[in-house]
């Protein structure tokens, strides 16, 4: 077994976790389901319910059905699991009763960023105020919206790590504003909607994410290390690699996104990091190159890829307002990475037996 689903059967058999959601059955509807953390939520979710005999019922929502059946076909013939495809641009089609709803689909990465910079900022703002009036005219008992470090903006110089009440600069006349802004804007419309229909919501902020369930199209820096790690080629760094950044195995993110919006206070935000994860670039790109005896090599990245790149150069978030709920990240970032490049160098290997 390896960590991931180690992780998965430990945070999957918490009782005080889950504890809402077996009391009476419940229904989960999770947008960006395909998606790194969306595919872990629903993994989690449905090995709770095969560990405790629950009964919580996903919705899962995402635009492509045929990457959805790929990556989620464990579950689709189960009644316990129902997927629908839609754009959350275009609306909400009826799928039934909701208890909770958790807003993860976003454009996530820098290629994104540059090459959809509309559909970026839509998914998060116009895709949130439709996922929002599902909630409110279902009497949602919570919605919880899964934002990002990146609404925190550029580190003054005056903090060493970003709580919940840290506001810093975003230029909002650039394109790569268009991710952190529209975050920042889902948020409010959150607080928007609490005050207008009187239901409760949670806000996870994400710090970097990585783990076996990342798309093999992400084009963040982490996700780009570990395909060249699994492959073991060269690892490429495309700055200097002095930013400093806080990173979180996605079982351990899937959990802080069921604590916040689980055990956590409505209307709060929630920073979700490992702080023994805080890593410089150059930093985890050697360690990568160690993991796949490979050499750091340094590159200049290419126009169209430069425009998603973040500025900020120190993103490091506090977790302890999670930690007070009883929340811990359970793996760090050197264990965290092996399993997450044996687990690319297995799906590589599958895919060329596939081909032959």
């Amino acid at each position: 077994m390896n960590i991931y689903e180690q992780e998965l059967k430990f945070w999957a058999s918490q009782d005080r976790l889950f504890e809402k959601l077996d009391n009476i059955p419940s229904t989960i509807m999770i947008s960006g389901a395909t998606g790194m953390v969306g595919k872990c939520l629903v993994d989690l979710l449905m090995l709770h319910n095969d560990i405790t005999d629950s009964s919580v019922k996903v919705i899962a929502l995402s635009r492509n059905a045929e990457s959805a059946r790929k990556r989620l076909w464990a579950y689709w013939d189960r009644k316990d699991f129902q997927y629908i495809s839609c754009d959350i641009n275009q609306g909400i089609p009826e799928c039934g009763a909701v208890d909770y709803i958790i807003h993860g689909a976003s454009n996530t990465h820098p290629m994104q960023y540059s090459q959809d910079p509309i559909g970026t900022i839509a998914s998060n703002v116009i895709g949130t105020k439709n996922l929002l009036d599902y909630a409110a005219s279902h009497r949602a008992q919570r919605f919880c919206f899964l934002s990002t470090v990146e609404i925190y903006g550029e580190n003054r110089g005056d903090t060493e790590k970003f709580d919940e009440k840290y506001l810093g600069y975003i230029d909002c006349n650039t394109l790569r504003a268009g991710y952190p802004e529209s975050k920042r804007l889902g948020e409010t419309l959150c607080n928007a909607y609490h005050q207008a229909y009187d239901f409760d919501f949670s806000i996870s902020r994400l710090s970097r994410i990585y783990g076996p369930t990342m798309l093999p199209s992400d084009s963040k820096a982490i996700a780009q290390f570990i395909k060249k790690a699994a492959a073991g080629e060269d690892i490429v760094l495309k700055s200097e690699g002095n930013q400093k950044f806080s990173y979180t195995f996605v079982t351990d993110v899937a959990s802080a996104v069921l604590y916040t919006m689980l055990i956590g206070e409505p209307g709060q935000a929630y920073n979700a990091a490992d702080e023994c994860s805080d890593i410089t670039l150059k930093d985890l790109a050697a360690h990568m190159a160690e993991i796949a005896k490979s050499k750091v090599v340094f590159e200049l990245p290419e126009e169209v890829e430069r425009r998603g790149y973040s500025t900020s150069t120190k993103g490091m978030l506090d977790a302890a307002k999670l930690r007070k709920l009883g929340w811990t990240p359970r793996v760090h970032i050197q264990e965290g990475l092996k399993d997450t490049i044996n687990a690319f160098r297995k799906l590589t290997a599958a895919c060329e037996t596939r081909d032959e």
